[in-house]
């Protein structure tokens, strides 16, 4: 059966399926936990292109049914190595997944954390709506978590 048998070297469709795999880690990592859970028509665009686009890295010259479950049983394989690996190694878990990021703290702005994730202050209003919340002097913290959305923290009412 001609079918199953990947027209490149094995260890070739292993290397490309590593290589992929790592350039996407990396590149997901670089590109911010505010991606993950707030995908625009444009980033499902982008995301789309960039699978087709890798798809004939990953594969090379190589339609075969053998060498595409071998190059989906490499990545998944990987993964599960990456979670395992960060679930044992808390250093390499800080290198491969995102961190919560404090945005409000005390009713105050943090501009310089939402520079750096690359998020308005519209949509931290709106995130914040999302949550009940009218003004910053309500929010004692609102935190960017590792998936994408924004936690909040509502400052206690004072008792009457």
């Amino acid at each position: 059966m001609d079918i199953l048998i990947p027209d490149i070297a094995i260890t070739e469709k292993l290397v490309r399926s590593v290589g992929v795999y790592l350039f996407l880690l990396v590149a997901f990592r670089v590109a911010g936990k505010r991606q993950l859970g707030q995908l625009t028509a444009f980033d499902l665009v982008v995301l789309l292109l960039i699978s087709n686009v890798l798809q004939n890295a990953a594969i090379g010259n190589d339609n075969s049914l053998g060498g595409g479950l071998l190059g989906a049983f490499t990545i998944m394989a990987l993964n599960w190595l990456v979670a395992w690996l960060t679930f044992r190694q808390k250093r390499l878990q800080r290198v491969v997944e995102n961190v919560p990021t404090v945005l409000v703290k005390h009713g105050h702005v943090l501009h310089a954390n939402l520079d750096r994730e690359h998020m308005s202050m519209a949509e931290l209003r709106a995130a914040l709506r999302k949550e009940g919340i009218a003004t910053m002097s309500e929010v004692r913290y609102a935190i960017l978590e590792e998936d994408g959305h924004v936690s909040v923290i509502p400052r206690r009412a004072l008792p009457a």
